[in-house]
């Protein structure tokens, strides 16, 4: 699998991240199945949250095994500060090791969020203690809806953050105030060499209300691979920045993806950009949101 820098982090990252909400809700043999075909992919990072049901206890056990070769990522929801440390210290435990490499603010996505966990007793302070005590060996902030890359930036010049995860889509960036909104994260990100990473990469819309939900993502992804293959190379092609996709948060769609990895290079964005024009019922995942 590709790997691309994770900025000042330095880690050669596969440009497939694994995304642990994935293991919210399934049994441990089904994760147990999962991490081994994202291992046996090359893939080499892990992003989880203390938010995502028991994934964090699902990955746990494979820490003794896999710590020292991956890097683990988590998240803490809080917003003031003694709860975030203690949340931290929950996924520590959770998972099974004494460090992660990166902890991320999680769903930060408009400003007055961002004023909470900057303030003095924020839930930033928690991470930065984490840190300081090598809990942690960096900090990053995530976060959804259209407003996150100008928010993110915000947060770019408020503290030095490591990483940055955030929305990138071929839908989202087709709306040209979405496009100059990300370009400006990239562009602060770069001036500190801070890691980008992407999320919702094969969202295609929001489900119906009349419509069963046949995969655990609170979105409807793309699943077709051709569609697949299109929006992993879209992003991977159009923006070099971006050290890395999310896989989404469903197992039975890691297959496809690791698949669409592997053919990307061989497309191009304009080609990709064809096969997603053709999309019908595609849209922004945040046009309604179950949180």
């Amino acid at each position: 699998m590709q790997t691309r820098r994770l900025g000042r982090l330095g880690h050669d990252s596969s440009v497939l991240i694994y995304g642990a909400a994935s293991l919210s809700d399934v049994d441990q043999d089904r994760a147990d199945a999962s991490i081994q075909e994202a291992l046996d992919a090359g893939i080499n990072h892990f992003d989880v949250a203390r938010d995502y049901g028991d994934a964090e206890l699902r990955l746990g056990p494979w820490m003794p095994r896999i710590r020292d070769d991956i890097f683990l990522a988590t998240k803490t929801g809080e917003r003031d500060e003694e709860s975030a440390w203690r949340q931290i210290n929950e996924s520590l435990q959770r998972l099974q090791t004494d460090h992660v490499d990166l902890i991320q603010l999680h769903a930060v996505c408009d400003l007055e969020d961002l004023d909470r966990l900057t303030a003095p007793g924020g839930g930033l302070a928690a991470a930065i203690r984490a840190k300081e005590q090598g809990l942690a060996r960096g900090i990053g902030i995530t976060g959804h809806t259209h407003a996150a890359p100008s928010v993110h930036t915000e947060a770019l010049r408020r503290f030095d953050f490591d990483t940055v995860l955030t929305p990138v889509s071929y839908r989202l960036a087709s709306d040209p105030a979405y496009a100059s909104d990300l370009t400006t994260l990239l562009e602060a990100a770069a001036q500190t060499d801070a890691a980008v990473m992407a999320i919702k990469a094969i969202a295609r819309r929001n489900w119906r209300d009349d419509e069963a939900k046949r995969y655990d993502t609170w979105y409807l992804p793309l699943d077709e691979q051709e569609a697949i293959t299109a929006a992993v190379a879209w992003v991977l092609g159009t923006y070099p920045q971006v050290t890395g996709i999310a896989t989404a948060g469903e197992t039975r769609l890691l297959r496809q993806m690791i698949a669409a990895e592997q053919a990307s290079a061989g497309v191009t964005p304009d080609e990709a950009a064809r096969v997603l024009d053709r999309i019908v019922d595609y849209s922004s995942p945040f046009v309604a949101m179950p949180f």
